[in-house]
């Protein structure tokens, strides 16, 4: 029992010492943080903060590779989900899904290190994430070597870029479209491209693309 309280009582004391941070990153610059900053808006000394954390850049560390562990897994049950029923048509949506369903349930951390005074670092995290669990892992079932009009690697890194900022302007948005409708827009917007969703002609076009 008294086991159980000490721990609760250290997973309160680092759940304070996360929410200050997030609420820090807010108001200024990663840089510009302080450990002194943390703990006084937790409301704790420096010595508690060194138990759990070497420094903001450990605390910072450790709460990026908990989101990518995470993430990584509400991706992989959707993985599991999609193989049981068989229906490999389904599966890259429903991982985008996923990954606006954990944003949704993980706001407070995504508007803090994908804000204004965010973390650059992060936002090269989280592309490094959607390159590989729904691109370079799936590549064979999204991309045809022989039909594509471009290096795929180009493709990818533009792709992914793109969903990264379709979900900073939703969590700057206020969420207010379902997880569900932002990955069907997001999906229409990557199969027809920026072009054809926003209802641009493409033969506008056409004289300014032909290889030279």
């Amino acid at each position: 029992m008294e086991n159980k309280e000490r721990d609760l009582r250290v997973e309160r004391t680092k759940e304070s010492i996360k929410n200050s941070f997030l609420e820090l990153m807010k108001e200024k610059e990663f840089e510009k943080i302080t450990v002194k900053d943390i703990t006084t808006r937790a409301r704790i000394n420096r010595g508690t903060f060194y138990i759990h954390y070497l420094d903001k850049y450990d605390l910072m560390k450790q709460m990026q590779e908990k989101v990518i562990e995470e993430m990584t897994q509400a991706e992989r049950n959707n993985i599991l989900d999609i193989a049981n029923k068989k229906d490999t048509m389904t599966h890259p949506i429903n991982g985008v899904i996923a990954v606006f369903k954990y944003v949704e349930t993980n706001e407070k951390i995504f508007s803090a290190m994908l804000g204004q005074q965010g973390d650059l670092s992060f936002q090269s995290t989280i592309k490094d994430f959607m390159w590989k669990k729904f691109f370079n892992e799936q590549s064979d079932l999204l991309f045809d070597e022989n039909e594509s009009l471009v290096p795929k690697n180009i493709l990818i890194a533009y792709i992914s870029s793109a969903h990264l900022g379709v979900i900073q302007q939703w969590l700057n948005s206020g969420m207010k479209k379902s997880p569900e409708k932002m990955a069907k827009i997001l999906f229409k917007i990557s199969i027809e491209g920026p072009f054809a969703a926003a209802g641009l002609k493409k033969e506008l076009f056409e004289e300014l693309l032909k290889d030279e």
